[in-house]
């Protein structure tokens, strides 16, 4: 099929660029994550946020980012730090990344000698971010002890290394984000009450992109942009087909799939057009435009109070039996469900669960539901 025949059977989308667009400094160098590493506010929805947000950065108020995997709140955060006025560095940690063992030492350094292996003292991240904000992604996952520590810093200022007695005051505006619901992991026990009043000052919900239609097609002109000059490939148009069925999907990845998508359709794409057969979408999944503004509970939660009835029958009958052990085999029997519902993802069964990973991972290790493999879920990627 020569060009011209494309052209007349899938006609092209009116290139239209970004009104705003926050990247990574380094965002060219960045390697694969499931993080995003765009955003934009075309989205009415999306322009209050901006405005909200740039409201909120120049205070010295603690912010919380909640949002799914891959929509974009280091971005967010970033520029809350770029807007705030702050002139130390931005700093960011994924709470999720460190052992309970090493998580302390991360945050508020060590003294040489302090342990095993400090062969030298280090300054933590609170130390590090001074003068400038502190970023701590996936807040939720980080562990019980270390939640009590953090609460004392936030409230006092000032942070004391390990194997020292000397505190050091800290001048850090924190910014927290999470896509754990924290309030059920309170509830459940997995997060204190306290810290989450403390990080719970000024509050940024970040819509997930089936949520920001607008937002779809300037990032996906974005990465078609980016990856076009990384496959030195000449100009690339995007056809209303294609346009039609990025708008349709629902992306349950968010922004970190968008850019697989568009990345991939520029390799297999022809006579430097995306159509519609390019694009490397889930056909299990969709997210049509007359659906796009009703909301219609799935069967499950339209009978979610009977089941939990039918639920409370059961039990009530295992307490008829006198069953032994209930509460593990229990407690099991949920993890187990939840895991294997999840296909192994440790990411998807803590969401379900309403519980962070670390806990999520020592229910698994207990229950021996945890394989080799699963130690690292970095590749892991959440619907």
């Amino acid at each position: 099929m020569n060009t011209s025949s494309n052209y007349r059977e899938s006609p092209l989308v009116e290139e239209k660029s970004a009104k705003k667009l926050l990247t990574f400094p380094d965002h060219h160098s960045l390697v694969l994550s499931i993080r995003a590493k765009a955003l934009v506010f075309n989205d009415p929805q999306s322009e209050a946020l901006l405005e909200r947000v740039e409201r909120i950065a120049p205070s010295e108020a603690t912010v919380l980012i909640i949002g799914e995997t891959g929509t974009g709140k280091e971005l967010l955060a970033r520029h809350i730090h770029d807007q705030s006025g702050r002139r130390g560095p931005f700093v960011a940690v994924n709470c999720g990344a460190f052992s309970e063992s090493l998580v302390e030492a991360e945050f508020f350094g060590h003294e040489s000698g302090a342990f095993t292996g400090a062969s030298q003292a280090r300054a933590g991240w609170f130390e590090t971010a001074n003068g400038g904000t502190l970023f701590l992604d996936e807040i939720g996952d980080l562990p019980l002890a270390m939640q009590v520590k953090l609460l004392r810093v936030l409230q006092e200022r000032q942070v004391v290394r390990i194997g020292s007695r000397r505190a050091i005051p800290i001048d850090v505006r924190l910014v927290a984000a999470t896509n754990v619901d924290l309030v059920k992991a309170v509830a459940a026990g997995h997060f204190r009450m306290d810290l989450y009043y403390r990080l719970n000052v000024a509050t940024v919900d970040l819509p997930p992109l089936r949520e920001r239609p607008g937002d779809v097609m300037p990032l996906a002109r974005h990465f078609v942009d980016i990856y076009r000059a990384k496959l030195q490939l000449p100009p690339i148009a995007i056809s209303v087909r294609a346009e039609r069925a990025l708008l349709d999907y629902a992306w349950p990845g968010n922004i970190r799939e968008l850019e697989n998508v568009i990345h991939y359709a520029l390799i297999v794409c022809s006579n430097n057009i995306i159509d519609s057969v390019d694009l490397k979408l889930s056909t299990l999944i969709s997210n049509p435009a007359s659906q796009r503004h009703t909301v219609t509970p799935a069967p499950a939660a339209i009978d979610e109070d009977g089941a939990i009835a039918a639920l409370s029958r059961q039990f009530v009958d295992l307490f008829e039996r006198d069953a032994p052990d209930l509460y593990r085999q229990v407690e099991e029997a949920l993890v187990r469900s939840a895991f294997e519902f999840s296909e192994e993802n440790q990411v998807r069964s803590a969401r379900l669960l309403g519980i962070s990973r670390n806990v999520l991972r020592a229910q698994l290790k207990r229950f021996g539901l945890l394989k080799d493999r699963s130690e690292v879920d970095e590749g892991e990627t959440v619907s």
